[in-house]
């Protein structure tokens, strides 16, 4: 378990960007970008709507065949585009981590979807390599929640490791409040995956219906 970040780190630069997404949703958010984090990356924080005293928070990994080119191999877009909607109207932001495929990287992901093509699913895939079925680490999340202020909130993840991870790190989390579903014919064997290894929240019956099909 991981322990109480030791560094500070602290707000850095501010900016207010207006947002558009591919269906018209549109809004504000003001991005926050930190000096003294752990790992050393660009992560960012995006604000949306007014936060209030437990805010709602998404800490969403960078994915950019999911996020920027509309993947259909796996959920990342539409969970992105649906956090921002939520957050924004309730109030929260969106903690922006550098940590493409799992942590691993976009090279040895997109080797790890060659192997995948094969056969192995996304766990066994990073295994196959000699990586980490997950390599994210969320010492840098906690370092920018409090440099934002925030002393609890409510996670909006299907993933019980972040909430853990930040309990950890000393985190006050009321609750974990759980994503969309968002299946393709491409992803449902991931999104699978995803509950068997590492006990996300979604509907495993309909997953495994849905492969079967």
């Amino acid at each position: 378990m991981p322990d109480t970040p030791a560094v500070i780190a602290t707000p850095r630069s501010r900016v207010r960007v207006p947002l558009r997404f591919h269906d018209g949703f549109q809004v504000d958010a003001e991005l926050v970008t930190f000096h003294g984090l752990a790992d050393g990356q660009e992560h960012v924080a995006v604000v949306l709507g007014e936060p209030g005293p437990v805010p709602l928070v998404r800490l969403h990994s960078e994915c950019l065949t999911g996020d920027v080119f509309g993947s259909a191999r796996c959920d990342c877009g539409p969970q992105l585009r649906e956090a921002v909607e939520r957050i924004a109207d309730r109030g929260g932001m969106l903690l922006y981590l550098r940590q493409e495929g799992r942590g691993i990287g976009l090279y040895n992901k997109l080797d790890a979807y060659a192997l995948q093509d094969e056969g192995l699913d996304t766990y066994e895939a990073n295994a196959a390599l000699g990586l980490p079925e997950d390599a994210r680490d969320y010492t840098a999340a906690a370092q920018m929640l409090r440099a934002l202020g925030i002393g609890e909130l409510d996670l909006l993840s299907n993933n019980p490791d972040k909430a853990d991870q930040l309990r950890g790190l000393g985190v006050d989390i009321r609750d974990r409040v759980p994503t969309g579903v968002f299946t393709t014919a491409h992803n449902v064997r991931y999104l699978r995956a995803k509950v068997l290894q590492t006990q996300h929240t979604l509907p495993l019956a309909a997953l495994t219906e849905l492969s079967a099909g």
